[in-house]
C-alpha cells in the first residue's frame, strides 16, 4: 500500500459537494473511519465530473443508521448497504467487506451472500477493478492506493484485481461493467481479461436477476457513450444475453437513435432510458404485428397483442418495469396516429402527453431511411414551428391532399374487372356481418329479391293477388291514449 498526497493526484475539497463532505464528517465525528471510494475518485483524477459519490466506512449498517437516524435507510439482502439522504442527494455508504467465512455461492460460483464485515485491507481485495480501489480521505488530504491504481489510471488500462475468471464467476455483471468503463473512459482492456472474455463465458449472465440486468442496461443507455458500446456488446457475445428477440446487428435506426441519445446527454438534456428499448424492440414488434394481421386480427388488436408478446419475451432477460412498458407501448401506438391523423384531431394530438416521444421516434425512423413514414416526420417537425394561422392553412392543405388520395384510391377500385368467361368459386364464403348497420344495408336488397322471386312463383289467379285494398273511414278512428 502507498499513501499519496491528494494534491499530487489533482484532488482537493473544493471539487467536492457539501453532501459527501457532511457524510464523511458525521462518521468521523462519531469515531469511525470514512473514505470516498470508487468512481467518484477515479473521475476526479481523470478531470471528469462525477455523477455521484460513494463512501465506505468501518461502521456497520446498523451503526450508520444510529449516526444519521431518519436520514438513513438500509437496503439490500445479498449486499447490505446504507442510503444516506442529504436534501435531494443520495449518498451510498458501504461497510468494509471481508472474505466470506462460509462461501454461499450458486452452482456457477456467483456469490449469493456477502455481508461479512472486515478491515480496509480486506475491503480493497474484494473490489473488482483497480481503478475503483482508491480510498480518498478529504479532511486528511490523503489517498490510499493498495494496487498501483494510480498507474493504471495514468496508462488508461482496465485491470481486474485477482484472477479474472474467478472474479467474473463471483459476479458476472463485471463483464458488463468492463465494457461500460472501456467505452466511457476510453481505457484499453487488460489482455488477461480478453483471454477469458468469451461468448461461452457470457452465459453466466443467465444466473443474474433480470431486474439487476435491467438496471445495468440503463447504465449502458445513459452513460453518454452508447454508440461506442453497442458494437462491443455484439463482439463479446453479451448482446444475446441482454436482448431476447433482437438480432445482433446495428441497424441505421438503432445507430441514429444511439447517436441522438449521446448528443442529448452531452448537452445536458434529460432522456428516458425506456425510449431506447422502444427503438431496439421496434422490429420484433412489427414482425409480431404482421403475424397477427395475417391471421385476420383487427389492426388495433394486433398491435396491442404484439406489444404484450414482445415485452413479455424481453422480460426473460431484463424485466422492464410496468411504467416503462406502458411508455414503450404508447410510443409505438403514437406511430399509427401520427402517420394518418384526422384533420380535426391534429391540434389535440400535438398536445398529447406522449406526442414528443412519439414524434422523436417517427423522425428518427424517417431520417434512418424508413419510407413507410410518408414524410410525416418532417410535416410534424414543421407544424410545431408554425403560427396559429399557418397551422390552420397547413391542416386545410393536409385535408385536401388526404381527400385527393382517397378519391384516387376510390377510382382505382371502381375500374371494372375483365371477365375471362370462367366463373371462379371463392375458396372461403364471406360470413354474414353481425353488426346492425350492415344488416340494415343488406335488408332492402334481399327483400326486393324475395318479392320478385315470390311473384314469379305465384299465379295470376292466386287469392293474395285478387285481394283489394279496403278504404278505412278515419272519422271513426280515435287518436290519442286509449282508456
Amino acid at each position: 500500500m502507498q499513501t499519496l498526497r491528494a494534491s499530487k493526484c489533482g484532488l482537493s475539497t473544493a471539487q467536492l459537494p457539501s453532501t459527501i463532505l457532511d457524510v464523511i464528517d458525521a462518521l468521523t465525528k462519531a469515531g469511525y473511519e470514512a473514505y470516498i471510494v470508487g468512481g467518484g475518485v477515479r473521475d476526479l483524477m481523470l478531470g471528469l465530473n462525477p455523477k455521484d459519490y460513494d463512501a465506505v466506512t468501518n461502521a456497520t449498517p446498523s451503526q450508520i443508521k444510529e449516526v444519521f437516524g431518519r436520514r438513513c435507510r438500509i437496503i439490500g439482502r445479498r449486499f447490505e448497504l446504507a442510503h444516506v439522504y442529504s436534501g435531494r442527494e443520495l449518498i451510498e455508504v458501504a461497510t468494509f467487506r471481508a472474505p466470506p467465512k462460509k462461501a454461499v455461492t450458486s452452482a456457477a460460483g456467483m456469490i449469493l451472500r456477502d455481508n461479512n464485515w472486515g478491515t480496509i485491507e480486506q475491503d480493497f481485495a474484494r473490489r473488482d477493478f483497480s481503478i475503483n480501489a482508491l480510498y480518498y480521505q478529504p479532511r486528511k488530504g490523503i489517498v490510499l492506493d493498495f494496487c498501483h491504481a494510480v498507474e493504471d489510471i495514468q496508462s488508461r488500462t482496465l485491470r481486474l484485481l485477482g484472477d479474472p475468471q474467478l472474479r467474473f464467476e463471483e459476479d458476472p455483471v463485471r463483464m458488463l461493467r468492463a465494457l461500460r468503463f472501456s467505452a466511457k473512459l476510453k481505457f484499453s482492456i487488460d489482455p488477461k481479461i480478453l483471454e477469458i472474455f468469451t461468448p461461452e463465458r457470457t452465459q453466466l449472465l443467465r444466473d443474474v436477476s433480470p431486474h439487476r440486468l435491467y438496471d445495468e442496461s440503463q447504465k449502458l443507455f445513459t452513460m453518454g457513450h452508447l454508440y461506442q458500446v453497442l458494437p462491443m456488446l455484439i463482439d463479446f457475445g453479451i448482446w444475446r444475453q441482454l436482448f431476447a428477440e433482437i438480432r445482433p446487428e446495428i441497424t441505421p435506426f438503432i445507430e441514429r437513435a444511439a447517436k441522438n441519445t449521446d448528443q442529448r446527454i452531452q448537452i445536458g438534456k434529460t432522456i428516458n432510458p425506456a425510449f431506447f428499448y422502444a427503438v431496439l424492440l421496434w422490429k420484433p414488434f412489427l414482425e409480431r404485428c404482421d403475424f397477427y394481421l395475417q391471421k385476420g386480427v383487427v389492426p388495433a388488436e394486433a398491435r396491442a397483442q404484439a406489444g404484450l408478446d414482445v415485452l413479455k419475451r424481453q422480460a426473460t432477460r431484463t424485466v422492464i418495469p410496468r411504467f416503462a412498458e406502458t411508455f414503450i407501448r404508447e410510443v409505438w401506438e403514437m406511430q399509427t396516429r401520427l402517420l394518418n391523423p384526422k384533420p380535426q384531431q391534429i391540434e389535440a394530438l400535438s398536445n398529447h402527453a406522449r406526442f414528443r416521444a412519439g414524434f422523436d421516434f417517427l423522425l428518427l425512423r424517417e431520417k434512418a431511411g424508413d419510407n413507410t413514414t410518408q414524410s410525416m416526420g418532417s410535416w410534424w417537425d414543421a407544424y410545431q414551428l408554425m403560427s396559429t394561422d399557418e397551422k390552420e392553412r397547413a391542416i386545410g392543405q393536409y385535408n385536401r391532399q388526404r381527400a385527393k388520395i382517397r378519391r384516387k384510391a376510390a377510382t382505382h377500385e371502381d375500374v371494372p374487372e375483365v371477365k375471362t368467361g370462367v366463373e371462379i368459386e371463392p375458396l372461403v364464403q364471406e360470413q354474414e356481418s353481425r353488426s346492425r348497420r350492415s344488416r340494415k344495408a343488406k335488408a332492402p336488397e334481399s327483400n326486393s329479391q324475395n318479392v320478385t322471386q315470390g311473384a314469379s312463383e305465384l299465379g295470376h289467379d292466386h287469392p293474395i293477388l285478387k285481394r283489394k285494398r279496403v278504404q278505412r273511414d278515419l272519422s271513426q278512428v280515435v287518436f290519442g291514449p286509449t282508456q
